[in-house]
């Protein structure tokens, strides 16, 4: 099968990951995660035919990398130059590094006419170890929810995958001066911490699947909300030796306190941090939020919507 000549587009969108359900796996799956698409940030990247093998713009060491280990895989040339458009800030809690590693295999796939699967790319890609949230972000959207890994190494499979209401929005806290525990530190930090107790991963289970879950179905945000608030209390709890407390930014805390303060019942903080959210049912309570929250500082806040599609991939 011949492939795109003139180039291919990928808009791959960032993901919020709102806690883990199981981290000991005693019932024999460990993790577990639930997490959501969102339609900003994304990572946006353009990847033409070339004569040797180029990345340019944010991320482009990372790219190249990518590139070359999917073309490897794929048993295609790395001849090809890849420009990024648009970036998902790194190491924030968007899960940026799977999905720039999935949009640079997926356009390299596309240029060479063979098909793409992001699951079979995740080990070549070192993406997806802990959770699935991630891939299938990017290959459907929407409200997932993951099985947890087993001990095959294949990545999470997807049990849960909702749409994601269309008048809730999520206001994004963004501190852009710094940045959430990655690499060894994370590598680390999961081999240190302390047993999670089997009766609060038990709490978490029930949580996702008789409140959030039921919620997010019937559209109904206050039930939604408060129950992403109680997994993020058990779970920011767990890794707050690691993170310096509940949450990785003390600007960011400070927010999430005024936040809580006003009666908002969804609030938390995606993966490792830094970035936090608040969980609005409409654009109108999104935009007041923000207004009440916006002073000058190092903080920056974004309204964002849930994403119900996976990544666009488009010939040029």
């Amino acid at each position: 099968m011949a492939g795109s000549s003139a180039g291919v587009r990928v808009r791959a969108p960032a993901r919020l990951h709102f806690g883990f359900l199981d981290l000991n796996g005693s019932l024999g799956r460990r993790f577990g995660s639930i997490g959501l698409a969102l339609d900003a940030p994304a990572v946006q990247l353009v990847a033409r035919p070339a004569k040797r093998v180029a990345a340019t713009g944010p991320e482009a060491e990372r790219v190249r990398a990518n590139l070359l280990a999917a073309a490897a895989y794929l048993d295609v040339p790395d001849t090809v130059a890849v420009e990024v458009e648009e970036a998902i800030p790194p190491h924030a809690g968007f899960g940026s590094g799977t999905q720039l590693a999935l949009a640079v295999a997926a356009a390299l796939a596309r240029l060479n006419g063979r098909p793409f699967a992001p699951a079979d790319f995740a080990d070549v890609l070192d993406r997806g170890n802990r959770s699935g949230v991630g891939l299938a972000a990017f290959t459907e959207g929407g409200l997932i929810v993951d099985g947890g890994r087993d001990e095959s190494g294949a990545p999470p499979p997807v049990i849960s995958r909702l749409p994601y209401p269309v008048d809730w929005r999520v206001v994004l806290i963004l501190d852009e001066g710094m940045t959430g525990v990655h690499g060894s530190r994370e590598t680390e930090a999961f081999r240190d911490l302390p047993p999670f107790d089997p009766g609060e991963a038990a709490e978490i289970c029930r949580i996702v699947l008789m409140q959030i879950l039921p919620a997010a179905a019937t559209a109904e945000p206050d039930g939604f909300g408060a129950g992403i608030t109680a997994i993020q209390t058990r779970i920011g709890d767990h890794f707050a030796p690691h993170q310096g407390g509940r949450y990785a930014s003390p600007a960011v805390a400070e927010a999430l306190a005024a936040i809580a303060q006003s009666g908002v019942p969804g609030y938390g903080q995606s993966s490792w941090g830094p970035t936090g959210f608040a969980l609005m049912p409409s654009q109108a309570d999104a935009e007041r939020l923000v207004a009440s929250l916006a002073r000058p500082g190092r903080l920056r806040f974004v309204i964002a919507r849930g994403r119900n599609d996976g990544a666009a991939i488009t010939d040029l």
